[in-house]
Parts: structure tokens; sequence; C-alpha cells
């Protein structure tokens, strides 16, 4: 499965390049299809929707002769690994363009996904010392948010009880209003995301930004935490931005059952949001939302 990168200085390292059939294949999945619950002007219809893929990418390194380090895992959308896999390692200062002489993805006798995992082959020795120092994690959104193994990104929560109160469909509705009335700094700025919290009859309760969505949901259970009102089961949370895999898990493990979004969900998060017991919402915008999970506690107009 290696991919050896062109070196002629008269073209682009990585548009002369050609696609392996691992990367080739990974496009199929940047989208998939789910069924909604989607409220419309009063009226509840059950359609297809279309998810942005995401899957988890584990980007490793080598020099000649040596093992594979592992870096860092990445959470993004299938397609462009190597591209994606060569750019972080540049940005991140681990390598300059000259280091690079191929991409190499997974076994596939061995994995499902080959193309999850992608070691850069580099011309000279690779300093694993400068990796073990910072143990990162890069998400799709906000950069570093942990240690470097396929493992970490499993879920490590119970699902969320049931609960006894259902949220009118108008609560969250109007959530999105209040929301952007309070960001003082978005105001100022344009360019923060937001994480809301709410009681369950649309009254908010907190709210932090970050230009990172994932900063500003901890910054935003922090607070919650030192106040001594985790879990989080009588809330809901908006946020301004999409719902990643990343966001359902913070949400999970703070015990917010009912996860609001003015954008779109990925796949991963709706899949996750189902394994938790986690109401999962969003396009929460105008006078209509889908419902991706658990819509038991939002009262909907009858279909």
């Amino acid at each position: 499965m290696a991919e050896p990168l062109a070196s002629s200085a008269a073209e682009p390292l990585i548009a002369s390049r050609a696609e392996p059939l691992a990367a080739t294949a990974s496009l199929s999945r940047q989208e998939t299809a789910t069924r909604v619950l989607a409220l419309r002007d009063g009226a509840v219809v059950e359609r297809e929707d279309r998810l942005v893929g995401e899957e988890p990418l584990e980007i490793k390194a080598a020099g000649p002769g040596q093992e594979p380090v592992a870096v860092a895992v990445t959470m993004r959308t299938p397609g462009h690994e190597a591209e994606l896999a060569v750019g972080f390692l540049r940005t991140e200062g681990l390598i300059v363009p000259e280091d690079v002489a191929g991409v190499e993805f997974g076994d596939p006798r061995i994995l499902a996904q080959p193309d999850d995992t992608l070691i850069v082959r580099l011309g000279r020795p690779f300093d694993a010392s400068r990796v073990a120092e910072r143990h990162f994690v890069a998400t799709a959104s906000c950069g570093i948010c942990g240690k470097a193994s396929l493992d970490e990104v499993a879920v490590r929560c119970d699902p969320i009880p049931v609960g006894s109160r259902v949220v009118d469909a108008e609560t969250i509705l109007g959530l999105p209003r209040t929301l952007r009335d309070a960001q003082a700094v978005f105001e100022t700025t344009g360019g923060l995301h937001a994480a809301g919290l709410f009681d369950l009859d649309g009254h908010l309760v907190a709210l932090r930004e970050d230009v990172g969505r994932h900063n500003a949901l901890d910054k935003l259970v922090g607070s919650q935490l030192l106040a001594g009102m985790l879990p989080l089961s009588d809330r809901i949370l908006l946020v301004s931005g999409r719902v990643s895999f990343e966001i359902v898990q913070k949400a999970a493990v703070a015990g917010v059952p009912i996860l609001a979004a003015i954008s779109a969900p990925s796949d991963l998060a709706v899949d996750a949001a189902q394994r938790l017991g986690q109401t999962l919402i969003g396009f929460v915008r105008g006078a209509g939302f889908n419902v991706y999970a658990h819509p038991a506690r939002v009262a909907l107009p009858a279909r």
C-alpha cells in the first residue's frame, strides 16, 4: 500500500501524486444517509437526511528502518488522508517538506477501513521524543484534545436516564435567539463558537464562547463542575456550530440529556447519541429542526 510521492521541484509535491485505492474508497464515506423526524411549520414528517462522515484517522510517522510512531488521532471527514497527514505533520513543525518520502495506508487484510491508519514515510530518522513530549490528538476543528490512540476516542460514560420531563418544540425553537442575544463577544468579532446551557423551560443558565467549539463546551462544563452542578440531568445544551462525536461525548459525560445545534451532526455523532440515550437535535433554525436520536424527550405535533 506504499504510495511514493514525486520529488520533482517543478511540480507541487502533493498535487503530483495519484490517489491510491484506499484513499479513493474513503471518498464514498464522506456522507451517509439517515432517517429523521422533521418539524416544519407545525407539521412532522419522516424523511431522509444526509450526514457528513466522521471517522478517526491515526497518523504515524517513520524514518528509514524505524518502526512507525503514533503521532496523532484526528477526527475527520474521509477523503484526502495523505494530504491531511502530511499537512498536519508540517503545520505542527514535526517535518519539513523535503522529509516526505511517501505515505502508506493500513493493511486491508487486518483493517476494515485501511484508510483510517496512515504512515508518513520520511527520508530521515523521525524524532519520536517530540511526540512523547506533547501527547496530542487533533480533531476536525479544535486542534489538540488528548492522547494519541484510537482507543482514546471511545465513549466512557453510562447511558443517560430517560427522565420524566418533556420539552415543548417551541422551547427548542427559541433557544438560538436567546443564545445569540447573549453572545457579547461574538457581537464584536463574529468569529466565535458558543455553548449555551438552558433549563428545561428555555431559560439561559450559562454561556461560554471560544474560537474552538470544543473549548467553549469544556469551559461551560467546567463552570458547572466548579459550581457543584454536575451531572446536568435537567439541562439543554445548545451549540452554535455542527455536532461532532466529541461534542456528543463531552455532553454525555456531563449528563446532558438534550443536545441541540444550529448546524448539522455527523453520522458518528448520531450513532453516539443513540448509544448513549441522548436526544440529539440539529438545524434549529426559524420554525423547524431535525430530531436525530431519542425524540421522546421533545413534545412534537402529532403526525
